[in-house]
C-alpha cells in the first residue's frame, strides 16, 4: 500500500540539511543517524503515509527527541528546517520532538487527552490528524529501533506494542499490522 513518495527533490533538499548538520556522523543503532531517519521515512512510505509526513520522518529527529536528547538544529532555526520540507512536515517534527512522552503516552489516543510539550511545558490538545501522525511517525521510528536492535526490542517491545495497541485507533492498517509483526511475542507474531 505504498502511498507517492515524497518528492526526490525535497528527499533530496532534506538529505543535504542533514548531511550539513552531521546526522551522517551521529552513531545510531543500526549505523548512523541518517541510516535511521531514512528507514523511518521509507518505512513511512510502505504504510502509504503522505509525502509531508514521510519528510517529517526523515527530519524527525531534527530538534531531539524526549528520547535521543542530541538535536540538530535549535528550535530559534525552525524556519530553515520548514523551508526545506515544507511547514506541514515541520510541523509533525516539532510535535514529535516535542513530546514529553512520560506525561503524553498514557492517553495519547483518547480523543481529549492534553499532549504535553517538553520544551514549553503547555499542554495542548492537537488536532485529530496530528495525533495520528505523532502516532504513525512513533511507530516508524520505534519499530525501525526493534527491528535493528534484539536488545532494545526485548527490552522495550513489550511496552510499545502496549502503547501502540491502546494507539490503534490512529494508527493505519499497514503500521499496526507492523506493530504486531515486530513486536508481539515470537508465538503471537502476525495474529489479531
Amino acid at each position: 500500500m505504498s502511498a507517492s513518495p515524497a518528492t526526490p527533490a525535497a528527499s533530496s533538499r532534506a538529505v543535504a540539511l542533514l548531511r550539513a548538520l552531521d546526522a551522517a556522523e551521529i552513531a545510531h543503532p543500526g549505523g548512523t543517524l541518517l541510516a535511521h531517519l531514512r528507514r523511518v521515512q521509507e518505512r513511512l512510505a510502505d504504510w502509504g503515509a503522505r509525502p509531508a509526513l514521510q519528510l517529517a520522518g526523515l527530519c524527525h529527529a531534527c530538534y531531539g527527541t524526549d528520547g535521543f536528547p542530541t538535536a540538530l538544529l535549535p528550535l530559534d532555526r525552525r524556519a530553515e528546517l520548514a523551508a526545506v520540507i515544507g511547514t506541514e512536515a515541520e510541523a509533525i517534527v516539532y510535535l514529535y520532538a516535542s513530546c514529553d512522552r512520560k506525561a503524553t503516552y498514557p492517553a495519547l489516543a483518547d480523543p481529549d487527552a492534553a499532549f504535553h510539550d517538553r520544551f514549553t511545558g503547555r499542554a495542548d490538545v492537537p488536532a485529530l490528524r496530528l495525533r495520528r501522525d505523532f502516532a504513525e511517525l512513533s511507530a516508524a521510528n520505534e519499530l525501525d529501533l526493534a527491528r535493528i536492535d534484539p536488545s532494545f526490542r526485548e527490552k522495550w517491545g513489550a511496552e510499545l506494542l502496549a502503547l501502540f495497541t491502546r494507539s490503534r485507533p490512529l494508527l493505519s492498517r499497514p503500521a499496526w499490522s507492523d506493530c504486531r509483526a515486530v513486536l508481539a511475542p515470537a508465538p503471537h507474531r502476525g495474529q489479531g
